[in-house]
C-alpha cells in the first residue's frame, strides 16, 4: 500500500482560464486528500501554488518539464483534473516516469475535468504510457473508494471492458461490405487531400496523426497556415460575406447581436466569420481538400473572430453557396468537411462516414463533440443514462431541431475569443446515431464504433444541462446502447465522439456495419462497443 502520493495539475495555456478554474481545481484535490487519507495514504504536491499567479497549474510544456525534474521516477504519481488541460504540459514528464500513474477527474458539467482527463488518457495510450483512471462526483461513492484502494495496493485499476467485442469482417452483410470494397479501392486509387490549418489545437497530442499512417489509407495532408486563412478572409469584399449572412438570416437563422464589441456578438463579427467562411470553401477547392481543419485557439483567436459557425456551416450539405473565380458554385449541395480544432482521427472518421452515408443515402452530416458530461434525466422522461455532447464548432444545422430556424449565434465566452465571433447553436433532434472514435494505441489506427440514439428531453431539463455547460454551444442528449458511463469512460481514447444520424434504426445497423468494414479493409483495427453486427446482417 503506497503511503505517499505525488500530485500534479495540468492546466490551460491561457492565464485567464487557469485563474477562473482554480478554485474548482483546489476544491478536488481537497476531497482527493480526504479521499486517499481513508486509506492511509497522503498527497505531496509535485509542484507548488504559485501566489504570483494566483493558481497551482502547470501551464507550460517548459513548466512541466521542470515540474517532473524534482520528482522521484518511482513514486506513485496522481494527475487530478477538473478542468480542461493541455497534455503537452505534463506528457513529456509522464512519458518517463517508471511508477504506477493515475489520471482522476470530477464529474461536472460546470468544470470539464472529464474532458481534459479524456484528452489526457488518448494521448498517454498513443504514447504508449501505462496509467490508471478514475473519475468521481465526490470522492466518497463506493465505486470510486473500492477503486482507488485498489491502486493504491496494486498500482493498477482494472476496468469493465465487458462491451467490448473484436470486429469480425466475416459478419458484415454482402451489401455493405461491396460499397466498404468499393470506397476503399478509391480511396487507394485516387486518394484523399486531408486540409490542416495548423497542426496540433490545445495540446491535443492524441489528435495529431503521423502522415505514414495515413499514406495507407490514401490520406494525404495538405498543410496549410491559419495565417494564409486571414489574408484570404481579409480578401473577400464585404459585399459576399454579407449576402451568406442574408442567406442565414432568410433561412431563419437567429442571431443574439449587441453593440458591444468587447462581450457581445456583433454584426461586424459574424461579417467576418462569413468572410472566412468564403475563405476557407475557397481554399478547400484551390488546394483540393476533401476535408479540412481549423486549429481556430492559439494564433487566429487573436487576429479573427471565432470560426465556430464556419464550421458548421461548411458540415451541411444545405449552405450558403460560394462561387469560384469563374463563377461557378464550389460543390453545390455537399458538405466540406470540416473537423474541428484539426482533430485528425475526427477528419479520417468524417472523411469515411461522408462516403459511406452519401453512397448510401443516409443523412452525410457529422460531427465531432465532447464527451462534456452526463446525467440522469431529472424530468424523469427518459430512463436511460443521458450524455450531454457539446463542441463550440463544427455541429451543421442539419443536426438540430428545426435546421438553421431552430439554430442560432451566441457570442464565444471573452475569456477566450476577445474578437468574438458566433456560435452555430442548437438542440439536437431526435433520431438514431452512429457513434465512432478514430485513435492510436500500440502504433496503429484503432477505431471504436456504436449505435445510440439522440432524445428529446423537456425544455427544463434541457436548459438546466446547458446552463451547467456551454449554453453558446450546440447541445445533443445522447444515449448510447450497451455502453454504461463507467465502461465509456474507462474505454474512450479521447475527449472528442464522433455523431452521424441515420434515417431509422435498420439504416444505422447497416451503415454501422459498412464504415466498420470500410475501416477494417484500410488497416485499422476495429472494434464494436456495446452491439454487434447480428441486426446488420437482417436489415
Amino acid at each position: 500500500m503506497h503511503s505517499e502520493v505525488i500530485l500534479i495539475a495540468s492546466g490551460d495555456l491561457r492565464e485567464s482560464a487557469n485563474l477562473k478554474c482554480w478554485p474548482a481545481q483546489s476544491d478536488m484535490e481537497k476531497r482527493l486528500a480526504t479521499a486517499f487519507a481513508r486509506h492511509g495514504a497522503s498527497i505531496k504536491r509535485g509542484h507548488p501554488v504559485k501566489g504570483d499567479a494566483g493558481h497551482g497549474f502547470i501551464a507550460t510544456q517548459k513548466e512541466g518539464i521542470d515540474v517532473f525534474k524534482d520528482i522521484d521516477p518511482d513514486a506513485p504519481l496522481v494527475v487530478a483534473e477538473a478542468v480542461w488541460q493541455y497534455s503537452q504540459n505534463v506528457l513529456a514528464g509522464l512519458i518517463r516516469h517508471r511508477g504506477p500513474i493515475l489520471t482522476v477527474a470530477n464529474w461536472s458539467g460546470t468544470w470539464p475535468g472529464l474532458v481534459g482527463l479524456l484528452n489526457l488518457n488518448g494521448s498517454l495510450t498513443k504514447a504508449g504510457v501505462t496509467y490508471s483512471s478514475l473519475w468521481s462526483i465526490d470522492f466518497e461513492d463506493d465505486w470510486f473508494d473500492a477503486k482507488l484502494k485498489e491502486w493504491l495496493t496494486t498500482g493498477h485499476v482494472e476496468q469493465d471492458a465487458s462491451h467490448v467485442r473484436a470486429f469480425e469482417p466475416g459478419s458484415v452483410p454482402a451489401e455493405a461490405d461491396a460499397l466498404a470494397e468499393k470506397i476503399a479501392a478509391d480511396l487507394q486509387a485516387n486518394r484523399s487531400i486531408m486540409g490542416v490549418f495548423d497542426e496540433g489545437c490545445m495540446g491535443m497530442y492524441n489528435a495529431i496523426i503521423p502522415d505514414e499512417m495515413l499514406f495507407p489509407l490514401g490520406i494525404f495532408k495538405e498543410r496549410l497556415s491559419q495565417s494564409s486563412l486571414y489574408y484570404e478572409a481579409k480578401q473577400v469584399p464585404e459585399a459576399e460575406a454579407r449576402a451568406i449572412y442574408d442567406w442565414l438570416v432568410e433561412r431563419g437563422m437567429t442571431f443574439h447581436l449587441g453593440t458591444d464589441e468587447a462581450t457581445e456578438l456583433t454584426e461586424p463579427q459574424v461579417i467576418d466569420q462569413c468572410r472566412m467562411y468564403i475563405a476557407a470553401v475557397r481554399m478547400a477547392e484551390t488546394f483540393g481538400c476533401e476535408t479540412i481543419g481549423i486549429q481556430y485557439q492559439q494564433g487566429l483567436k487573436d487576429l479573427l473572430p471565432a470560426s465556430d459557425l464556419v464550421e458548421g456551416l461548411l458540415n451541411n450539405d444545405d449552405r450558403p453557396p460560394v462561387e469560384d473565380a469563374a463563377g461557378r458554385i464550389i460543390r453545390d449541395g455537399k458538405a466540406i468537411v470540416h473537423f474541428n480544432e484539426v482533430d485528425e482521427c475526427a477528419a479520417v472518421d468524417g472523411l469515411l462516414t461522408n462516403r459511406i452515408h452519401r453512397a448510401m443515402g443516409q443523412p452525410v452530416e457529422t460531427t465531432l463533440h465532447d464527451l462534456r458530461w452526463g446525467d440522469l434525466d431529472q424530468s424523469g422522461s427518459v430512463a436511460d443514462y443521458v450524455w450531454v455532447l457539446e463542441i463550440s464548432g463544427a455541429a451543421p444545422p442539419a443536426h438540430h431541431e428545426g435546421g438553421y430556424r431552430g439554430s442560432q449565434s451566441m457570442r464565444q465566452p471573452p475569456m477566450f475569443f476577445r474578437k468574438g465571433g458566433g456560435t452555430l447553436r442548437g438542440v439536437a433532434r431526435p433520431g438514431e446515431l452512429v457513434w465512432s472514435r478514430i485513435f492510436i494505441a500500440d502504433g496503429r489506427l484503432c477505431m471504436d464504433i456504436g449505435r445510440g440514439r439522440a432524445v428529446s428531453l423537456p425544455q427544463e431539463e434541457t436548459e438546466r444541462r446547458w446552463s451547467l455547460t456551454n449554453q453558446e454551444w450546440p447541445i445533443m442528449h445522447a444515449v448510447f446502447d450497451g455502453v454504461s458511463r463507467d465502461q465509456m469512460m474507462a474505454r474512450h481514447k479521447a475527449n472528442h465522439i464522433q455523431v452521424v444520424y441515420a434515417n431509422d434504426a435498420a439504416a444505422a445497423d447497416a451503415s454501422m456495419a459498412a464504415k466498420a468494414a470500410l475501416a477494417s479493409k484500410l488497416g485499422l483495427e476495429v472494434k464494436l462497443c456495446g452491439v454487434s453486427l447480428e441486426k446488420a446482417q437482417n436489415a
